[in-house]
């Protein structure tokens, strides 16, 4: 267990046979961060389905549940960029660990939950852990495999979980629910948990760093008051709406404390997050896909759920299943369009091209009724978001952190999740808030017999597929103005792999 990989090492060292059990034991280390990475991300859905039963069991009222979802968001998206930068300074490893370890406690506390409070306590700490472990994670990655060919299907390989994650969400949550119980949703982590952790210990080498770590605390402090600020702005604009004083209040700080904490960074001698990290073309460019990815794919998850379940009439499973087409096709898309497109076309078309083919599978989404058929309404639209999705994301994932030193990888990293979060509150609220006055302007012309109320609901869902498809146009535009066509750079490696 002493000889590691030394810095740079790439799949075509053939010094011996430690440089070709190394590149066999890169591939072990990606599946341990893979199942760590999709125990993070599902998390965000996997509880939804859960909720009425745990509802029903705890007894909380409608106003409450929000915070069951809220409580995780919150602490995760707050902390995301702390998380990054101490994995940064006190090892991978050890904060990949810790990590776990207390993602694992969080969610055996959660499916113990025997109230309304220790539920929501419970889903605090899973954000706070998540919030280490997901930076750690990718960071991992990231310094792991450096050899280009080899980087690209690793990326490939995690973007597609991270893509997928929501949809297994879905599916993992309904088969729980319905066939064991809500706390199952929770306790499913601790095996998560078990495998990634064991995997960690063996595989990953230890922290050997000897410079005393130095925290930006002013920074630190700040930022995480701003984040919070503002996806507890997004979140409080879901109920009450954009002109409540709360909303206001909380959404101008955030944005005027994230404006101060970019002046600090600019001023001290360590900063939690170095400009040089989001002002670099190719890795700034990233971050907004994965932000504007955040915004629209909210549509998806939400609306087509709520369509699927209340007009169709699908049960939990049968949602899930449904979504399956579409993590096929995002495997199949992250997996291939960073090896084999990456090096001949460059990011610029990948990610833009991705958001284009994703638009058109929202755009067909439009075409939903009351009695539309799934495998014409619904199979061909999941296919096309899958197939652009999949291959933008994982271009994203792999630009974001391109050519960054290994002492900023996991702020780099922290980045792309915090990109994520926030687009997705932002995706919430915004599209929540459209969906509703669709609804509401159906129904304000027309007797509300349960007719009209059910085609309002169709109303609501076909204007926020419309929203979210000139959304992902958007995107589509600025990643081809922004983007560089030149292919993502390596990160700098580092020794993280012990043998």
């Amino acid at each position: 267990m002493t000889t590691m990989i030394e810095r740079g090492a790439s799949a075509t060292d053939k010094t011996g046979t430690g440089g070709r059990g190394s590149h066999a034991l890169r591939w072990w280390v990606l599946a341990v961060l893979g199942v760590a990475q999709l125990m993070v991300v599902l998390d965000a859905t996997v509880v939804n389905i859960a909720l009425p039963a745990a509802q029903q069991d705890l007894g909380f009222s409608d106003g409450d549940r929000s915070w069951v979802v809220t409580g995780y968001a919150l602490a995760f998206g707050s902390l995301l960029l702390l998380g990054g930068r101490l994995s940064d300074l006190f090892g991978r490893r050890n904060t990949f660990i810790i990590g776990l370890i207390g993602f694992a406690g969080a969610s055996a506390v959660g499916g113990a939950a025997t109230s309304f409070e220790m539920l929501v306590a419970a889903r605090v700490g899973q954000g706070v852990f998540g919030a280490l472990l997901a930076p750690a994670a990718l960071s991992l990655l990231t310094v792991t495999f450096t050899e280009p060919s080899e980087r690209a299907k690793a990326f490939g390989i995690f973007g597609a979980v991270a893509g997928t994650g929501g949809a297994i969400g879905l599916l993992l949550g309904g088969a729980l629910t319905e066939w064991a119980s809500w706390r199952w949703v929770m306790f499913v982590n601790l095996a998560f948990a078990a495998v990634a952790l064991v995997g960690a210990v063996l595989l990953l080498a230890k922290h050997a760093g000897t410079d005393r770590p130095k925290l930006d605390i002013p920074g630190t402090v700040v930022v995480t008051a701003a984040l919070f600020g503002i996806v507890y702005g997004f979140s409080h604009a879901e109920s009450h709406g954009w002109t409540d004083s709360v909303t206001l209040a909380f959404l101008i700080g955030g944005a005027v404390l994230l404006a101060v904490f970019a002046w600090l960074e600019t001023r001290v001698a360590h900063p939690l997050l170095p400009m040089r990290i989001v002002l670099d073309r190719m890795r700034g460019t990233s971050y907004l896909t994965v932000f504007v990815m955040g915004i629209g794919m909210f549509a998806i998850f939400l609306f087509l759920t709520y369509y699927m379940q209340l007009t169709l009439g699908y049960s939990p499973i049968m949602t899930g299943v449904a979504f399956l087409p579409m993590v096929a096709a995002m495997v199949v898309s992250s997996t291939t369009a960073p090896s084999l497109l990456l090096p001949k076309v460059g990011p610029k078309i990948v990610v833009s091209g991705g958001f284009l083919v994703a638009a058109g599978g929202m755009a067909w989404l439009t075409r939903i009724g009351l009695d539309t058929g799934y495998t014409t309404h619904i199979l061909p639209a999941l296919i096309l978001l899958g197939l652009g999705l999949g291959g933008a994301m994982a271009t994203a994932f792999q630009g974001a952190t391109s050519g960054v030193q290994h002492e900023d990888a996991g702020v780099a990293s922290a980045m792309i999740n915090t990109s994520q979060q926030v687009g997705g509150s932002i995706g919430t609220a915004l599209l929540s808030t459209i969906a509703a006055s669709a609804a509401g302007d159906y129904l304000s012309t027309r007797r509300p017999d349960p007719l009209t109320v059910a085609q309002s609901a169709i109303e609501s869902y076909t204007t926020s597929f419309w929203w979210a498809t000139a959304i992902f146009v958007a995107g589509g535009a600025l990643t081809a103005v922004l983007m560089p066509s030149t292919a993502p750079a390596p990160a700098e490696g580092e020794p993280v792999l012990a043998h």
